[in-house]
């Protein structure tokens, strides 16, 4: 399967698993919401029939009402129409609060009976039942009548039940003496009669009769029965709808499909130009490279893939040059001693002392080429032996100076040592004498008659510095950067003038690096040049 489809199938599970959780929790919390909304609705309902019984419980009238449908609507924010059942118009929220009356709801109204519920004893004979029926309906017409006069006249009240459920009216109000507070409640008697369950059966139908009575009796006083409509037609109640639902859940799999196929386009184009790009430096095409641009993981990996593409072909660059530059520094040499040969087997040259030794020289300058190339493969491919042990660097001074004595007095050349105390290190003595000679041949070459070389060295902290420094001529700047190039001489004409073959200073370094060392170089046209080696100094209990 190609990457595309599976960044797009994985992002396609993940937008899946997304919305289903989002639409899951979504549903869930509206779920939650309508029963929250339907339970406050009901509380609303019961808030509001319940007030307006209150209220005709407490006036006997329903005169007056509309300020407190209008309190209830702006307390509830329900649209209310408080109509009788004959269908006369109490009031309605709609008008009270200025705006045009909307049709009301289709649902059925709530009905609400101010009339009060007929609480009689227990256990009574029923003679004595029909009688406190009687009295509590006179008690009631006069209650009722009372109750109007007072709503009428303004007063504020409250309306209690009594023992038989008559309102008991308590006036708060001092503007209305002449209104006379009714009668003291009649205590209740505790039930005395558990008699069979049938005469329990009888006075509950006694006392649905008595109460049917007292109502049809009291209909003429009493406030008549409510009509309470609410909300508004075509109000739509709160439901589940599962098509928002779907249409974002279809979105968000279009979002990422899309965002899919722009992501794999991003990523598969830089990819695309490296696998092309890989494949031509596979087939020799070291001049192919990929564009790169912005600064994420995938441009990294372009110009690493740049850099290792500059890497290989500066490597065959180097190959071919040092397979031009041993083709160069063999050619001559062999050529004058092919010619040498060829004409001492003719006989058109003798074989005189000098000679001999001359063409002995040349091989044994070819020889040491070869060496070097050698040890400079073996040195870069870490195949190169060393022998570790504790060495003392003064010690390796003062040999190479001995060494090369009747070579600086034949030169003119003043050779001295600066080394005013031991420096041990641990590293192998053979070559470290071969970088050391090799930078003080170098540099004897370069010094002019009645110049210094200077071995010098020194201990810093944990750190031992060699150094080899001269009065000679000088290396130009331009020059410096490949001065441990091999075969590379300052020498244009690339002539034996200045003498070795030019692989000296690559073998000096890779000799330091394999001690973990460094070697810098420094250096003024006219004034001289100073080459400097840093290595670590062995530990003290070692020697």
């Amino acid at each position: 399967m190609s990457f595309r489809l599976r960044v797009l199938g994985l992002l396609m599970l993940v937008a899946m698993a997304a919305t289903a959780a989002t639409a899951w929790l979504t549903l869930r919390q509206i779920a939650s919401q309508v029963r929250e909304s339907d339970r406050a609705g009901r509380q609303e309902v019961s808030r509001i029939t319940g007030e307006l019984h209150a209220y005709g419980f407490e006036h006997g009238t329903w005169d007056g009402v509309a300020p407190t449908v209008g309190e209830l609507e702006r307390d509830t924010g329900q649209r209310i129409r408080v109509t009788t059942e004959s269908d006369v118009l109490l009031a309605d929220s709609d008008a009270l609060a200025g705006r045009e009356p909307r049709a009301v709801s289709s649902q059925p109204p709530v009905l609400v009976d101010p009339r009060p519920e007929l609480r009689l004893p227990k256990g009574k004979v029923p003679l004595a039942s029909v009688k406190l029926t009687v009295a509590a309906i006179g008690e009631y017409r006069a209650v009722a009548t009372y109750q109007a006069c007072l709503t009428r006249a303004g007063v504020k009240m409250t309306a209690r039940p009594n023992s038989i459920g008559i309102p008991r009216i308590i006036s708060t109000d001092r503007r209305s003496p002449q209104c006379k507070e009714p009668t003291a409640d009649v205590d209740p008697r505790a039930t005395q009669d558990h008699d069979a369950a049938s005469r329990c059966v009888s006075e509950q139908r006694l006392a649905a009769c008595l109460q049917r009575v007292f109502d049809e009796r009291t209909v003429a006083v009493a406030p008549p029965r409510l009509q309470v409509r609410l909300g508004v037609r075509d109000e739509s109640p709160p439901t589940l709808a599962a098509a928002p639902t779907v249409v974002v859940a279809v979105g968000v799999s279009l979002a990422v499909i899309l965002g899919g196929l722009l992501l794999s386009r991003a990523v598969l184009r830089p990819i695309r130009a490296l696998t092309l790009a890989a494949r031509g430096l596979g087939e020799g095409d070291l001049e192919r490279r990929v564009p790169v641009s912005g600064r994420d993981e995938i441009a990294e990996l372009g110009r690493a893939f740049n850099r290792m593409a500059d890497s290989v072909q500066a490597g065959e660059e180097r190959q071919r040059r040092l397979t031009g530059d041993i083709a160069h520094e063999l050619r001559t040499p062999l050529a004058n001693l092919r010619g040498y040969l060829e004409a001492l087997q003719d006989g058109f040259v003798e074989p005189t002392p000098e000679l001999l030794d001359s063409l002995h020289e040349e091989a044994m300058l070819q020889q040491r080429i070869v060496d070097d190339l050698q040890d400079l493969a073996l040195a870069e491919a870490g195949a190169l032996t060393y022998h570790h042990a504790v060495v003392d660097l003064r010690d390796v001074l003062e040999t190479c100076r001995t060494a090369h004595r009747a070579q600086a007095e034949t030169a003119g050349v003043v050779l001295e040592l600066e080394a005013p105390q031991q420096v041990f290190v641990d590293a192998d003595t053979d070559r470290l004498r071969q970088v050391v000679g090799n930078l003080v041949g170098n540099a004897l070459r370069a010094t002019a008659p009645g110049g210094t070389v200077t071995l010098a060295l020194v201990r810093r902290g944990d750190s031992a510095v060699l150094q080899v420094r001269d009065t000679g001529k000088g290396i130009p700047a331009e020059h410096l950067p490949h001065l441990f190039d091999r075969f590379w001489r300052a020498d244009a004409a690339r002539g034996r003038a200045t003498g070795g073959s030019g692989l000296g200073l690559s073998i000096a370094r890779q000799i330091v690096t394999d001690h973990r060392g460094t070697i810098d170089v420094e250096s003024t046209v006219g004034v001289g040049t100073t080459f400097t080696v840093v290595l670590s100094t062995a530990p003290a209990d070692a020697h």
